[in-house]
């Protein structure tokens, strides 16, 4: 998870809802919510956490720099010093990417929330190509 100044768990969740939901993929397989660590404990991210009953995983920016992404930016690379902050994150304990970044779609105002999923370790999704 990726999130500015002012996302609210509504965006957040939503956004994780609507990324799983046409992916095909269970909310009941979250299993935590990855981020920078300076952002773990913003509103937005910790509430939807909350709401979805699993853990707040922090990276530094400096390991999340370090991990190559399909889609890089220019925005979080200027903001927090790394070029990705969803996929990296999603990607930082292993595994393979399943959805790239998404943005959230708020009905006012820019989006203020990124997704990406990533599924990690021998579960069904890794060995059926998430189908």
């Amino acid at each position: 998870m990726g999130a500015r100044a002012g996302a609210c768990a509504a965006e957040v969740l939503g956004l994780i809802e609507e990324t799983l939901r046409e992916a095909g993929l269970p909310p009941s397989r979250v299993v935590e919510l990855a981020t920078l660590d300076a952002k773990a404990g913003a509103a937005g991210i910790a509430g939807a956490a909350a709401r979805l009953g699993v853990p707040v995983r922090g990276y530094p920016a400096e390991l999340l720099a370090g991990i190559a992404v399909p889609r890089p930016s220019a925005a979080p690379l200027a903001a927090v010093g790394t070029g990705s902050v969803a996929e990296a994150a999603a990607l930082a304990g292993g595994g393979r990417l399943l959805v790239p970044k998404r943005k959230s779609n708020p009905a006012a105002g820019p989006a203020r929330a990124t997704c990406a999923v990533a599924c990690r370790g021998q579960s069904e999704w890794n060995r059926h190509g998430g189908k």
